[in-house]
Order: structure tokens, then C-alpha cells, then sequence
């Protein structure tokens, strides 16, 4: 069992264009925030590109994606 004092997961800049792929795909916020076990407000960063700045990019290079 994890330590409940543990800090949280921290979203590298792969795990950013992944989530990208993932709201591309459909998948909810707060579903994406549970798969990385980060708190949703990191997901929300990646999305609006306030977190890893460039993952949209490379997500899109990568998979053609369309704006989420």
C-alpha cells in the first residue's frame, strides 16, 4: 500500500503528451488524473499548456491529434 504522505506522482513531459492522446480519445479529467495518480488540477495544467508547454505539439506530431 502506498504511503498516504507520499507526494504524488509527477507528470513528465511524456506522461503530458500521453494525457493529450488520452482527452483526444475521450477519456475524463479526473479518470486521466487517477490513471497517473496526480491531483486533476496537473491534468488541467498539460491541457491549457501551463505544464510541460510543448507537449500539445508533440502530441499532435505524434498522433494528429485535434485540439481537446
Amino acid at each position: 500500500m502506498k504511503d498516504p504522505s507520499a507526494p504524488s506522482y509527477r507528470l513528465t513531459f511524456e506522461d503530458a503528451v500521453e494525457v493529450h492522446r488520452m482527452l483526444w480519445e475521450g477519456w475524463l479529467q479526473s479518470r486521466i488524473a487517477a490513471h497517473f495518480d496526480v491531483n486533476p488540477g496537473r491534468i488541467s495544467e498539460v491541457k491549457h499548456g501551463t505544464l510541460h508547454e510543448r507537449s500539445y505539439q508533440e502530441a499532435k506530431r505524434r498522433y494528429g491529434g485535434r485540439a481537446a
